[in-house]
């Protein structure tokens, strides 16, 4: 009766071990693919946090912009550096790279 026990007990344990190996090195989900699928995860998810910073602060700007046609021209020389023909463009900052108000 003992000797049963016991190679019930060896059976289970190494179909567990059989399994336990299986799956962490030879299934297509194993544990390698977790971890990368994980970092790939974090990495998007902190994508995600700058381009949702990026979006804030592109509506900040439209807010500020829109509201007069001066402010459009004034926006567009300074930030694409758009300019008519003949005709050079200088942005003044402070100290802080911030563009001086006339």
């Amino acid at each position: 009766m003992k000797n049963l026990l016991l190679g019930k007990y060896r059976f289970y344990t190494l179909t567990f071990s059989v399994l336990l190996v299986w799956m962490l090195f030879f299934d297509d989900n194993n544990i390698f693919v977790q971890f990368k699928m994980y970092r790939e995860l974090s990495r998007l998810e902190s994508e995600t946090a700058y381009y949702a910073e990026k979006l804030k602060e592109v509506e900040k700007e439209k807010v500020e912009v829109m509201g007069t046609p001066k402010l459009v021209e004034k926006f567009a020389r300074e930030k694409y550096l758009m300019k008519k023909p003949q005709e050079e463009i200088y942005v003044i900052v402070d100290e802080e790279n911030q563009p001086i108000e006339k």
